[in-house]
């Protein structure tokens, strides 16, 4: 692409991820569909980043989907497939090993509400939003937000946004859950990229099997996750991580992992 609409840069082991189309308010159309896919992908593949960190740009994270190529063509079966282009990419990022931030920089409404829950931290700008939005134009939410919302806040609260489409500032965000922390909009990114960056140097394998086994633990039986948790402990407990994390503590010293 000529233009990016996502613009990437690798800061101490981050990958930032900034949605770069204000004409459309960082809108999911066909462009930021592609560059969502091809950075997922770079995510999932490279080892040398150990955390994502996703936002939007001036003062927009995103505004939902893109309505324009909505009216494109809406017969069923093309209509499924541009949902199977958006589901490649959150696919990804949900099955993906590895921490990722959202900073909500602006409005996340409708797909935006959706791509901010994709964090395993979410974290917003004092003077951002939240909106479901689907309400306005007819629309089922998607991008998994029906899976997530609810497990988020509760299925009444999770209704209570979806059919009244109210407008949540982010104080009220993080007293729902919505969010974990809320940051002044000055330093907001630089803020956000710090926690992203001591999350970095953490563990891998272990943040990593810790994001599965919660993923998991919503259809897992306890004797099952009990069962997946013990096996994920015994990889955990052979990595050089772990040595290195006793190694620290006998020596009072802070850990340097490796991620291996």
């Amino acid at each position: 692409m000529d233009k990016q609409a996502i613009h990437s840069e690798v800061a101490d082991g981050v990958l930032v991820l900034e949605m770069r189309m204000p004409e459309v308010r960082n809108a999911i159309g066909a462009e930021m569909k592609q560059a969502l896919l091809d950075q997922a992908r770079r995510f999932a593949d490279d080892d040398s980043l150990k955390c994502m960190l996703l936002t939007g740009s001036e003062g927009v994270f995103c505004a939902g989907g893109d309505l324009r190529t909505m009216q494109d063509d809406r017969r069923t079966v093309s209509v499924r497939r541009r949902m199977a282009k958006t589901h490649a990419s959150i696919r990804l990022l949900a099955e993906c090993e590895k921490p990722i931030v959202t900073a909500v920089n602006g409005p996340a409404v409708g797909a935006g509400l959706s791509l901010s829950l994709f964090g395993d931290v979410v974290v917003a700008a004092e003077d951002a939003y939240f909106m479901a939005g689907f309400a306005n134009v007819g629309v089922l939410p998607d991008m998994g937000l029906l899976y997530h919302l609810p497990r988020t806040v509760g299925r009444v609260q999770a209704n209570d946004l979806l059919l009244t489409n109210r407008r949540i500032e982010a104080q009220e965000a993080l007293s729902l859950g919505l969010v974990s922390r809320v940051f002044p909009r000055e330093g907001f990114l630089q803020q956000a990229l710090a926690l992203a960056q001591r999350i970095a140097t953490g563990p891998t394998v272990s943040f990593g099997l810790a994001r599965a086994l919660m993923a998991g633990a919503y259809k897992d039986s306890f004797s099952e996750f009990l069962l997946k948790e013990s096996m994920a402990q015994a990889v955990v407990f052979g990595t050089e991580d772990f040595a290195e994390g006793v190694t620290a503590f006998q020596e009072k010293r802070k850990p340097r992992f490796s991620g291996r």
